[in-house]
Formats: structure tokens, C-alpha cells, sequence
């Protein structure tokens, strides 16, 4: 180190240039890395969906989920596959294993469905992947002029999507809402039988109307010539006037209506709309991506009437706001830090040097970002953020140490590079041991390592950053700022040294008081209920309203509505957004649900209370007894604050589960804590099936003959007003009840016959949704929890679970939110235990004895005293960020404990043991406290903050680091030294023996 140092002096105009282009290349790195919300991550899962409109669950799971399970089997690398069945809807997703190549996966998937062969009226399956990349950049909504006619619609349509598209650095653009005009043909049986006419003549009434076809060549006036057969059909009307029969023309026994079809529903402020969803293209930047898509949509309103936009949700806004609100955290965190070392220091030139490193290291950490590939997000400015307070300890030991040094000695450049040298290993040991607590990140696999390593290298970075500029800009800058400078000697605080002495005497009694205070606020840790990634920032309330799926869709829409006008009555909401139905485009993304559920995004205004808002919805429930309404707030960081934990019950035997899901059911209600619990086959639909005599009937025949009376059938399409629109024929028959079903009639081998004589129509209840994993059917059990309760409660399921007796071939599986937060927790604390094993390593080889570290090891135990001490006094539920804020504690706390022992260690070459542990505790007490309270003061404007800091940084981890810090900090200054007397205590018994009997001499 001393060649580093001595290095840096010989080559001052060198260290100046470095520093000058550091600042410039951080500068410069800053405006050029991409901001955006969260690393770009890929979920190791991919999802297969499918619509089937007029499709019931049962048939989608027979004729959809089925085959595509079975061609799905074979894929390499998957965990599992787990599918939903579902009125009009089919959701297979398949679980990678982490390591898996997902472009790869997503491939070979789309490969073993194309040619899957599925129902006439099913959509192509849809394959998605998602990636955080995918995260929608801007909402909007598209509204029309009450003037515009259907054709101008599409071309409008047509020419936004176009300009989104070519928005630079604009990735998907998802459309939704779309209406298409249709042709409806309502057959009269009436006036069909009056006339003679057959139904199935209307079948081909547009075979051969529209067509053109070359009949030949021939010679006309002495030229050749080409012969062609045309005719076309211009509109609606001119449908009507085609012949079904001899004299009898459609118009005659059926109804043409023009009517418009909406695939789904799109409602922005009580009015019809289409929504539009904007997600950018991979290493594109967030934020100019949205100033641009905001730029398109004020041009578009400025040139056009006919059809406006707004921007419901711009995300590049929040990550702009985001990114600010963590920079001023940043700032912030810098300025207390400053007043800190000003306050013990007592020198304002002293202070000046020291705060260098802070705009220093954030620079050259901005210049290895870029060079590294990294965003600018919350995770990256959060690890900033972490790091604020740390980037100046290691200034903080060489200018107090410089300081101490000119209070007793003359100053001179030999100085300088002594008083750095003295406390260059304790300040590299500890960086190195800070460092080495995120290197496990890498052991982390899945999204919880893409999410962690950006935040672990930023931290990284910082800190190395911080001790090269510790170790040569400081001293540098230091031999030209401090010389001639007059400062006062600063004495160790003799109090202190008594309490200390005090301690290393009765070192038990201060121990098993900390063993006590460990054992009590580790068991105090387990009692405390662990909630969720909290989300307390509200932009916005989610609504839905969701009724049985044998509900008319009719009297959704019109319940949708009522629902609706409420909500744009109330004060707090700034505009209301409403969707219902599902449609292609969301499907190519994964997204299906339930064809009777409405759902609704208000956005706050800003100051209204959510709260407020949300109670105001919970009121109407009594409005809607046949449905379920439910309301949460919602962020731009997540969802509503709801949290659900599952019970899959599995196996062969059917019966078996059924039983096993009512006794699961029955020992989750009793849980304190659950709100409401539910399982798939509660739910029923009731379904018809007509069981055909085979000696009477062919079953296929059946089937399509009532599938054309009973359904629409598209028989064609014709041209109109530049749009081509589909001729589909209504059901000729209105069956309205039971008795109507044994009156229909089919066509046999015999005649027409009512199907009451060939077969019969058997009643069932079936469940309205099909669970499979693994191909396999289980049902599912869902307990809603209270977020905050969240671990406590999932762990009372388990145990519930244990005791319920279920049937050979069955199990109960757990999972859903609780188990995935389990599983956090699992690799949080495996990675805790190899950071120890890390840092007990550095520092073995730092001090070259396997004692002295056990020592500075111990400090880590007192960690959870602090951090639980904190979540106490300030009521915080601790949750996953908080294990993470344990995990960073290891490298923080062992620093201070570094300082310390480093100093006996250089003291026991002159002193004996005690003397050394005195002496050391004495003069490094000042850095040792500058140092702590310094980070705790960075790491205020978190706790204080907005949640927009983002789900990792967050209010739980700064108590955690800012209650374990302090706490372990005052600790390690007085049982660090008991515990290293007592590693040592043969040793040190024989010097004060040998030192009392010299004294006695």
C-alpha cells in the first residue's frame, strides 16, 4: 500500500488529470445511460393462451387445454406446467429452471403449438414471454367524435398505432376495444315454413354472389381478348334482395341487421374508448420514449377533431420522478454526512477534503455502470443511496488519522504517507469485507439475482471507488490543504477509557447481557408478523367487479356501468378507466379473464385521501349482492395491497380431492388473519348434456346440427364502404327453457326427429374453471390474507395443513405468495452465511491469525438487536427488504470492528493486550462513531422519503441498518474488547501478572 501511496505523490499532475476526467466521464455517463424502471430481467415462465368465444370451460379444457398440454410435454428445461380452464378462455404457463435460455424456450414452445389443431371459432394460441423490459411505457385512451363513421374509425386507428410504431425506441403497441361492424342474418322459422323454405338454404345464399373468374380467350375484331364472370355485392341492402328460393328472397324470411361487435369493453370517463398500451423496445430509454409518446398525442390533438387522445399513465413520469426523488435522497444523505465530519472534525478544510470522495466515487461508479451495461433505475440509484454513507468512511479513518497525527507532529509529506499507511489495511479490509457481502448475490438465481447484482455492483463500485480515492486523492489533497493549518490536539475521552476498563474487568457480566438482549430480540424477530414489498404510495385505486360466469354478459355490462357512474362521482378520483372482455391483442400477451368480470383504474388526484376513496367503494357492496367487489390502492410500483396463499390439492383420485378441499377449507377459515377463503370448485355452472342412444344417432351428426341451430355461423362476408364485413347467421332457434331443449329437432338417418326420441338431456353443476399440473387436474384453495400478516399467517396454513387427513394419492401443496416469500427468505439467509464465511476469510488473511477475526465476526450478533429495536419503537412491519438490510449490516457493522482491531493489533507491539485494547478503543472511538453516525444520516432521507425510492431501498431497510448500526456500533466498542481479551486470555493474564509484579518491584 505504502507504493500506492507514495505513488500517488510523485505523480500529483497525473492523480489531477485522473480526477479531472473522472469527474467529466461520470458527468458525460450520467446523461448517457438509459433510465428506466427496472433491470431488464426475464421471468423463466412462459404462457400459451387462447380464446374461445361461446365456448364453455369444459369444452375449452377437453378441445384446448388438452391437446396443447399433450404437445407441450416434451419441452426441455421446464419445472412444471400448470393450465386454466376457463369460460372463453385457456392459460397454460409453463416454470422454467433459471439457467434456461427463454428466447430459446419461447421458441421451441411456439414450434409445439402451431400446428395444433383447435375448435373453428378458437384463436391461434398466443405464446408470450415477459421480460421487465415489456413493462408498458403509457397508457391511453382513444376516443371518437360522436360524427365518425365506422370506415374513418379503422383508418384512424390504423394511422395512430402507425405513429406509435415509429417512435424511436417504441416496442409493442397493444390495442384494445376494437369494434368491427357485422352482418347479422335472423332467420324467421315462421315465415321460412310459410314460404318452404329450409333453413339450410340460407346456409349458401352468398355462394357464388360475389366472385370473379376468367372464362377464356377469344378473338373480337381481329384482337384478343380476355373473357371474365363478375358480379359483387355493395352493401347490406342489396343482401337482402338475394334469392334463398324460387320467388323468395332473403329479405323475405329473415332479418339483415348491420350491428357493430366489440370485442371487449373500453370505457374512459363514462365514454366508449380503446385503449392503447405503449411498452418500449430493449436498451431503449424509458423516459425519451415517453416524452415522445406524450409529444405524438399532443400533435395528434392539435391537427385532429375527429378523435382525441390522453394519457392515462405516462411510467416514463414516475421513473423521471423516481430517479429525482432518489438523487435528492442521494444529495441529501451527502449533506448530513458533510455536517457530521464538520461537527467532530471541527475543520471546515478537513471536512472539504473528506467530502471529495463523495462527488469522486458516485462518478467513476457512473463511468463503470456504462461500461458495464447497466440502466440508471431504482435499483442502481437505490444501492447509491445505500452507499452514500459508506463512499466517506474510508476517507473519514485517513483524515482523522492525518488529523490526530498533525495534532502531535510537525506536518510533512513523510507524514502524509505514514498516516495513510498506518490505517490503509484496516480501511481495505473492511471495504473488502463490504464488497464481499454482495458477491453471493451471484448465488441467487432467477429474477431475484437479475434484480440484486445491478444493486450489488453499483455498491460495489461506490466503495471501491471510495477507498482508491481514500488512499490517494485524500492524503493528497490533504498535504496541500491542511499544511500550515493550526489544529488543536484532540485527547481521548477518559470517561470512556474507566467504562471500558470497567468492562475488560467483569467482561461476563457485559456479555451475557448481550447474549441475553441477542436471544431475546432474534425470538422477538419470529413474533413479528412479516408483511409483503410494502406499496404505501397510491397513485391510483384498482376496482373489480366480478359476478358469476353463468351471468348474462348484458347484465355485467349494465351492473359495469352502474358501478362505473358511481365512481366518476366521487371527489379524489381524477378519471376513471373501465375494461371488460378479453380481446387479441391482450391475449398476445398473456392476458385472459373471466368474460363477466369488469374491472376499473381510478387515478388519484394529487392529495386526495385513497383511503377515503376506498371506503367509499367498500360501501357499495350491498349494492351488488351477486357479485364480488373488491378494492385496493395500487402504485407504480406494484398492485393492490391484497396477498393471496394457495393449497393445491393433487393426485389421481377426483373424489379424493373434492374431500381433501372441503377439509382444507374448513381448518384455513378458523386462521386469524385470513379474509376471505375460496377454492375453485365452489364456482358451478350448470351444463346440459345430451347422451345420444348410438343405435339411434350418430353423436357427431347431433352435435354439428345443434351447433349451428343453437350458435351463430359465419356464412360469408361482403364488401362495404371500403371495409369488408362478415355475414354471420343468428341461431335460428331461442331455447328459453328446459322443456324447449326436448323440442328440438334433428336430422337422422329416419328424418326429422325431436331429440327427446334419440336421446336425453342429463343436468349438471360444473365447476366454471379447470385447475391442471402436469396435465393432472387438482383444485385449488385460495385464502386472501392480510398483507401485513402475510408470513405469520401462511406459516399457520402450513401447520393447518400438517394436521388435515387427506386420502391415498392425494396431496396438499402450499404455495401462492406466502412460499414465494418463504423461498426469498431462503436464499437471503444462505446468502447471509457465506457472506460471514467471505468476510471471516479477508480477514484472516488481513490479520494472519484465525482469533482476532472471530472477534471482529462477533459485532455481526449484535446486528438484530438494533435492527428489531428499530422496527419496534417505529412500528415498521418487516418484510423482505428488511432480511436484505441484515444482509448489508455484515459488512457495514464488521468495518467498525476492523478499525478497532486493527489499531490493537499495531498497539501489541508495544503494549500489552489490555493497554493495547484501552488505547485502541480510546483513539479510534472518534472514527468509529464519525463513521457510523455519518451512514445513519445518509440513510435518514430514506426513512423519511417517499416509497418511490422502490421496492428494494425502502423504509424497513433503513431502519434495519440505521437501529442495528447505531446499536451494534456502541456494542462493538465495548465487547469487541472483552470478547478479543477473552480469545486471548491466557496471554493477557500472564502480562498483568508479569505487569504487577514489575509494578511490585
Amino acid at each position: 500500500m505504502k507504493s500506492l501511496i507514495q505513488g500517488a505523490f510523485r505523480n500529483k499532475a497525473a492523480i489531477i488529470l485522473l480526477v479531472v476526467m473522472a469527474l467529466g466521464l461520470g458527468v458525460i455517463s450520467y446523461f448517457k445511460l438509459p433510465m428506466e424502471l427496472m433491470p431488464e430481467a426475464d421471468n423463466p415462465q412462459v404462457t400459451v393462451s387462447v380464446i374461445g368465444q361461446g365456448y364453455n370451460a369444459a369444452t375449452m379444457e377437453e378441445q384446448v387445454t388438452n391437446p396443447l398440454e399433450q404437445a407441450l410435454a416434451g419441452i426441455k428445461g421446464k419445472k412444471g406446467i400448470f393450465s386454466t380452464s376457463g369460460e372463453n378462455f385457456s392459460l397454460i404457463n409453463l416454470d422454467f429452471d433459471s439457467k434456461t435460455d427463454m428466447k430459446e424456450a419461447k421458441a421451441e414452445v411456439e414450434r409445439a403449438v402451431a400446428n395444433i389443431p383447435l375448435p373453428e371459432r378458437a384463436s391461434p394460441p398466443y405464446v408470450v414471454q415477459f421480460n421487465t423490459s415489456m413493462i408498458p411505457i403509457a397508457y391511453v385512451a382513444l376516443t371518437f367524435d360522436e360524427g365518425t363513421g365506422q370506415a374513418d374509425r379503422e383508418k384512424i386507428e390504423n394511422r395512430i398505432v402507425d405513429s406509435f410504431r415509429s417512435i424511436d425506441g417504441a416496442g409493442t403497441v397493444q390495442l384494445s376495444g376494437k369494434s368491427q361492424p357485422v352482418v347479422h342474418v335472423i332467420p324467421d322459422l315462421a315465415k321460412l315454413e310459410a314460404k318452404g323454405v329450409p333453413l339450410q338454404a340460407l346456409y349458401g345464399v352468398l355462394q357464388g354472389r360475389a366472385d370473379a373468374s376468367s372464362v377464356g380467350q377469344t378473338a373480337l375484331d381481329g384482337t384478343i381478348v380476355n373473357l371474365g364472370v363478375a358480379s359483387s355485392l355493395s352493401d347490406a341492402q342489396m343482401l337482402k334482395k338475394l334469392p334463398v328460393a324460387g320467388g323468395v328472397a332473403l329479405g323475405d324470411v329473415a332479418e339483415v341487421q348491420v350491428v357493430t361487435d366489440t370485442e371487449s369493453v373500453s370505457r374512459i370517463d363514462g365514454k366508449d374508448a380503446l385503449s392503447i398500451v405503449v411498452s418500449k423496445a430493449a436498451n431503449a430509454n424509458a423516459v425519451s420514449v415517453g416524452k415522445d409518446i406524450q409529444t405524438t398525442i399532443d400533435d395528434w390533438n392539435k391537427e385532429h377533431a375527429e378523435a382525441s387522445l390522453q394519457m392515462l399513465l405516462n411510467t416514463s413520469d414516475e421513473i423521471v420522478h423516481s430517479v429525482n426523488s432518489m438523487m435528492r435522497e442521494v444529495l441529501m444523505g451527502a449533506l448530513f454526512a458533510t455536517l457530521v465530519i464538520l461537527l467532530f472534525m471541527r475543520n471546515v478544510r478537513a471536512t472539504l477534503v473528506t467530502i471529495v470522495s463523495i462527488p469522486l466515487s458516485m462518478a467513476i461508479t457512473l463511468y463503470l455502470l456504462d461500461l458495464s451495461g447497466i440502466s440508471l433505475n431504482i435499483l442502481t440509484l437505490g444501492g447509491v443511496a445505500v452507499a452514500v454513507g459508506r463512499l466517506v468512511d474510508d476517507s473519514i479513518v485517513v483524515i482523522e488519522n492525518i488529523f490526530r497525527r498533525l495534532q502531535k507532529e510537525t506536518f510533512s509529506v513523510g507524514l502524509m504517507i505514514d498516516a495513510t499507511r498506518e490505517v490503509s489495511r484496516a480501511i481495505t479490509a473492511s471495504t473488502l469485507t463490504t464488497v464481499a457481502v454482495f458477491l453471493p448475490m451471484g448465488l441467487l438465481r432467477g429474477s431475484l439475482q437479475a434484480f440484486l447484482l445491478p444493486f450489488a455492483l453499483t455498491v460495489t463500485y461506490s466503495l471501491l471507488s471510495s477507498l482508491a480515492v481514500a488512499l490517494t486523492v485524500i492524503p493528497l489533497m490533504s498535504s496541500g490543504v491542511l499544511k500550515g493549518s493550526r489544529i488543536k490536539e484532540h485527547k481521548p475521552s477518559e470517561r470512556f477509557t474507566r467504562f471500558l476498563e470497567w468492562n475488560l474487568k467483569h467482561k461476563w457480566l457485559p456479555l451475557l447481557v448481550a447474549l441475553a438482549l441477542l436471544v431475546g430480540s432474534i425470538g422477538t424477530y419470529f413474533s413479528l408478523p412479516k408483511g409483503a414489498v410494502d406499496n404505501s404510495s397510491a397513485m391510483s385505486i384498482d376496482v373489480s367487479l366480478e359476478y358469476k360466469p353463468d351471468t348474462p354478459v348484458d347484465d355485467v355490462f349494465e351492473n359495469g356501468k352502474k358501478l362505473e357512474e358511481f365512481l366518476l362521482q366521487q371527489d379524489g378520483g381524477e378519471w376513471v378507466f373501465m375494461d371488460m372482455g378479453n380481446s387479441a391483442d391482450s391475449a398476445q400477451y398473456g392476458s385472459v379473464k373471466s368474460p363477466t368480470l369488469v374491472t376499473y383504474m381510478v387515478k388519484i388526484k394529487n392529495g386526495a385521501d385513497a383511503d377515503k376513496l376506498i371506503e367509499a367503494v367498500e360501501s357499495q357492496r350491498t349494492e351488488y349482492p351477486d357479485a364480488e367487489l373488491t378494492v385496493g390502492a395500487s402504485s407504480f410500483f406494484g398492485g393492490g395491497s391484497q396477498t393471496q396463499v394457495f393449497v393445491d390439492i393433487t393426485g389421481d383420485n377426483e373424489g379424493g380431492l373434492a374431500s381433501a378441499a372441503s377439509d382444507a377449507m374448513a381448518a384455513i377459515q378458523p386462521i386469524k388473519g385470513i379474509l376471505k377463503v375460496e377454492s375453485n370448485q365452489d364456482q358451478k355452472t350448470t351444463v346440459y348434456t345430451l347422451e345420444v342412444d348410438p343405435t339411434a344417432a350418430k353423436s357427431a351428426d347431433i352435435a354439428s346440427q345443434l351447433q349451428a341451430m343453437l350458435n351463430p355461423v359465419p356464412i360469408g362476408a361482403i364488401p362495404s364502404e371500403g371495409q369488408t364485413l362478415s355475414v354471420v347467421l343468428q341461431p335460428a332457434l331461442a331455447v328459453a327453457s328446459e322443456a324447449d331443449l326436448g323440442k328440438l329437432e334433428v336430422m337422422t338417418d329416419e328424418g326429422a326427429k325431436p331429440v327427446s326420441s334419440i336421446a336425453k338431456w342429463v343436468k349438471e353443476e360444473k365447476p366454471t374453471t379447470f385447475y391442471h399440473k402436469d396435465g393432472k387436474p387438482y383444485i385449488r384453495v385460495t385464502a386472501s390474507v392480510e398483507p401485513s400478516q402475510l408470513s405469520k399467517v401462511g406459516s399457520e396454513i402450513s401447520k393447518a395443513m400438517d394436521k388435515v387427513t387427506v386420502p391415498d394419492g392425494v396431496k396438499l401443496n402450499v404455495g401462492g405468495a406466502s412460499a414465494d416469500q418463504s423461498e426469498d427468505f431462503a436464499s437471503l439467509f444462505l446468502m447471509m452465511i457465506v457472506s460471514i464465511g467471505i468476510v471471516y476469510l479477508i480477514m484472516v488473511f488481513t490479520f494472519k491469525t484465525l482469533r482476532a477475526p472471530l472477534a471482529i465476526l462477533a459485532s455481526i450478533l449484535f446486528v438484530p438487536i438494533g435492527a428489531v429495536l428499530g422496527l419496534i419503537i417505529t412500528g415498521v412491519t418487516p418484510d423482505f427488504t428488511a432480511i436484505f438490510g441484515v444482509v448489508m449490516l455484515i459488512g457495514i457493522v464488521v468495518t467498525n470492528a476492523i478499525v478497532l482491531i486493527d489499531r490493537v493489533k499495531q498497539n501489541e507491539e508495544r503494549m500489552t493486550i489490555r493497554e493495547a485494547l484501552l488505547e485502541a478503543a480510546g483513539t479510534r472511538m472518534r472514527p468509529i462513531l464519525m463513521t457510523a453516525i455519518a451512514t445513519v444520516c445518509a440513510m435518514l432521507p430514506l426513512v423519511f422519503g417517499t416509497s418511490e425510492s422502490g421496492s428494494i431501498v425502502s423504509q424497513s431497510l433503513a431502519i434495519v441498518v440505521i437501529g442495528g448500526l447505531l446499536v451494534a456500533t456502541l456494542l462493538t466498542l465495548v465487547l469487541v474488547p472483552c470478547l478479543y481479551e477473552l480469545l486471548f486470555f491466557r496471554k493477557s493474564r500472564r502480562q498483568r501478572i508479569a505487569a504487577a509484579t514489575t509494578q511490585a518491584a
